[in-house]
């Protein structure tokens, strides 16, 4: 039986640490339903969930990603109040922190679609149409996943970063969505692996601060309607 209604959350500003545990927490509820589904031959519906959230500073590696991507030692992260973890998802380095919206969408994909490469450019989609709600043309960079401004040209900038981890076709982790993120922070490591490529942020674009809940509104509806969703 698919199930197209999704608990969602926003966690508002916790540690990464806390919301990784919490993530892998409901993954392992989702992954365990399936399970018994399977063992026990039912067909009863999975749960499906949408977190934002921000987290204070920090650095977060892929787990096939390039330490030496990350330019500060132990003492540059104390100076800048930044901390590092080795994570499970794909990709590559990235920074998060205060002004980003974090999506973590913990689907069971059974209940929508069954390709994680569809899943990856759906979530690009949602963060592309929000972009345009603010008179803003993003759009793909070929060979990379995420949502870059200006991609067909040398001027290119990445405007949203994305790594997820699936098992049994359940997802974790997501993207991180430039608002009003303090782009310093990407001074500090070679985002992604990229090095000849910049990094913007809605208000870097507009060049204006924008109201965190009104972007997240509509991001949130462009997720929905996109996957069909029916948020809870």
């Amino acid at each position: 039986m698919q199930n197209k209604q999704v608990q969602f959350a926003d966690w508002g500003l916790v540690d990464y640490q806390e919301a990784w545990d919490r993530q892998e927490a409901v993954f392992a509820r989702t992954l365990a339903a399936k399970q018994e589904n399977r063992l026990q031959e039912t067909d009863l519906p999975t749960p499906n969930h949408l977190i934002f959230t921000e987290h204070p500073h920090v650095y977060t590696l892929g787990k096939s990603g390039h330490p030496e991507y990350l330019l500060l030692d132990e003492d540059g992260l104390k100076a800048n109040h930044a901390t590092f973890y080795k994570i499970n998802r794909g990709g590559d380095i990235t920074y998060h922190g205060p002004g980003q919206i974090v999506g973590y969408p913990i689907l069971d994909l059974d209940n929508f679609f069954t390709d994680i490469h569809l899943y990856l450019r759906t979530l690009e989609e949602a963060i592309i149409r929000t972009c345009a709600d603010y008179g803003i043309v993003a759009g793909r960079y070929e060979g990379f996943t995420g949502v870059w401004i200006d991609a067909a040209n040398e001027r290119a900038r990445k405007i949203c970063a994305m790594g997820v981890r699936a098992s049994r076709w359940v997802t974790m982790h997501g993207f991180a969505f430039n608002v009003n993120a303090d782009l310093r922070y990407f001074g500090h490591i070679i985002p992604c692996g990229i090095d000849d490529k910049d990094v913007t942020s809605l208000e870097r674009e507009l060049g204006k601060k924008l109201d965190m809940e009104e972007v997240k509104a509509k991001l949130k509806q462009h997720i929905a309607e996109l996957f069909g969703m029916e948020l809870m």
